[in-house]
């Protein structure tokens, strides 16, 4: 093929078992060797993109720079790596069978007849090849969506296999499997991570490395059965026990020595060896004892009896960061908003928190409960940053109490108001209209200048930034005098002055909603820096 060396993950046992983790985990450690690493991720979902579906469906809706709304996996090797996502990095089924319809359409296969396989997975392939083209990595790491023996993934299984039958000296496998300790047994048992092997097995993939995930680290017993039964050298098992933080997963790899494993494993010898940087940053996070207290009040918790922190993962992440950075740790509160449309009373809760949160949303479900909060927050002092939606509901909310405009709302919520003060963009109108809703949002990386002397432009310590953006509706321009002389500073616009980007309230501690989603370029080494002074402000609160 190349070079470059491939490395396919998949899962066994159940979801969630910690793919993508391990993925960006891997992707870390042979970063800290010296080698260049891209990620992918494989969804088996036949959605073009992860634009379309519900955040407590499928976890948060990740941006790249490029526009691409991809799964939330895309934001974790964002952090571990530092990779900047576009399309080539996300892959689904639906994207695969749309280019392999529209080539046959095209006459493209030159008559031949096209078939699941193996066109499917040669599309699949090629695809894999332009991340490669585009980046030139030293090593492409392949995570695979869902769980071994599902119907829905065997083409990206099958692709692997093709891969590594076709250059077995550039290929590797691994599965995640887990290990469960019933309660009542009280024993790890390695049996479903044995049939998860054997059904891999059955689509002619052998896995070369098992990362055995479990509440507890493997021991040797363990070891050894994976090794027989699984068909692996007994140091192919790769223990992965719980741990407080998912920064800690590749310090635990590095214990493993799951790096020299790999490189051995390619005939490759190592160009370097550094992790100090991260490996403080872990140590220091188990040492942390101050907390900030931080509420994010929001819609998307809910799922079924469960609450879904998924839905705000770079929210979340963006805020640890940057407490980490203050010597601190965040402990946070989930509020649902429609609890205080139901009893406004219970917003006084919020007198609680060091800080509070609004994230992105769509739709007007507990809309007025945010409001409720919004405005709590602004008079009394608690440190606010609004998201995307949090910028727009702030900008309604000090349009109904401070400037007087009682009616004012959004589009959103009633396009027949007279008072909207948000409003959609004129071109997102047009594709609404047609029904076209499919990444076809204002999406991806746009410029924002910001204003001399406001608490935006201190903190990013520049003139202008480019953010990632997701979203249909606007600031209303004509109500941009008006809002201004209520008290509303406007201090962050599109570099044409049209779109407001950014808006802040000079008088208060830290009250600053934002139009884009800063939380997808924070890192655990680099906090944003509108989060970083958020939870600055919010210990001076605390």
């Amino acid at each position: 093929m190349n070079n470059t060396k491939y490395i396919f993950v998949v899962g066994g046992v159940m979801s969630s078992v910690g793919k993508g983790i391990a993925s960006a985990s891997i992707g870390k450690i042979l970063q800290s060797r010296g080698f260049s690493v891209s990620l992918i991720k494989c969804d088996m979902y036949v959605n073009i993109d992860a634009g379309t579906m519900r955040p407590t469906e499928h976890g948060e809706v990740f941006v790249g720079d490029d526009g691409i709304e991809a799964d939330q996996d895309l934001g974790t090797y964002e952090r571990f790596i530092d990779q900047t996502s576009t399309s080539e990095n996300y892959i689904t089924t639906g994207q695969v069978y749309q280019e392999v319809i529209r080539k046959e359409r095209n006459l493209e296969y030159g008559g031949e007849d096209v078939e699941v396989v193996p066109d499917i997975p040669n599309e699949i392939i090629r695809r894999i090849g332009l991340v490669q083209k585009k980046d030139k990595s030293d090593f492409i790491i392949v995570e695979i969506g869902g769980t071994v023996g599902e119907y829905q993934n065997v083409l990206f299984l099958e692709a692997a296999r093709m891969m590594k039958l076709k250059a077995p000296e550039d290929v590797l496998n691994i599965l995640v499997s887990y290990l469960p300790i019933p309660p009542k047994v009280g024993e790890m048992k390695s049996k479903p991570t044995q049939y998860a092997a054997r059904t891999l097995n059955s689509a002619g993939i052998q896995a070369d490395f098992i990362i055995c995930r479990s509440e507890q680290a493997l021991d040797k017993k363990r070891r050894d059965k994976i090794a027989i039964f699984c068909n692996v050298a007994s140091d192919a098992a790769i223990s992965a026990p719980d741990v407080d933080s998912v920064y800690d997963v590749p310090v635990n790899f590095l214990k493993e020595k799951l790096d020299d494993k790999i490189l051995k494993a390619f005939e490759l010898k190592p160009k370097r060896k550094n992790m100090r940087e991260w490996k403080a940053l872990a140590s220091k996070i188990k040492r942390l004892k101050k907390q900030v207290k931080i509420a994010v009040v929001g819609k998307y918790f809910g799922t079924g009896d469960f609450e879904l922190a998924d839905s705000y993962i770079s929210v979340i992440e963006a805020t640890k960061h940057a407490s980490w950075s203050h010597n601190t740790k965040p402990k946070f509160a989930w509020v649902d908003s429609e609890r205080y449309e139901k009893d406004p009373k219970l917003v006084s809760e919020l007198k609680d928190y060091d800080g509070v949160i609004v994230p992105g949303g769509f739709g007007t479900r507990g809309i007025e409960g945010i409001i409720t909060a919004i405005k709590y927050v602004r008079t009394n002092n608690i440190p606010y940053l609004g998201l995307c939606y949090g910028m727009q509901l702030a900008t309604i909310e000090i349009a109904r109490h401070v400037a007087k405009i009682r009616t004012a709302t959004t589009t959103e919520m009633d396009s027949e108001a007279k008072h909207q003060v948000i409003h959609i963009m004129p071109d997102q109108e047009k594709k609404l209209l047609k029904k076209d809703y499919g990444a076809s949002m204002r999406l991806g990386s746009w410029p924002c200048k910001l204003k001399k002397g406001s608490k935006v432009r201190k903190s990013y310590g520049q003139n202008r930034v480019d953010e990632r953006h997701r979203h249909r509706y606007e600031f209303n321009n004509e109500y941009r005098e008006r809002l201004e002389e209520a008290g509303l500073s406007i201090v962050g616009t599109s570099p044409d002055n049209h779109i407001v980007e950014i808006v802040e309230l000079e008088d208060h501690p830290w009250f600053v909603g934002v139009q884009f989603h800063p939380e997808f370029k924070s890192r655990p080494l680099k906090p944003h820096p509108l989060f970083r002074e958020f939870i600055k402000a919010s210990l001076k609160k605390k």
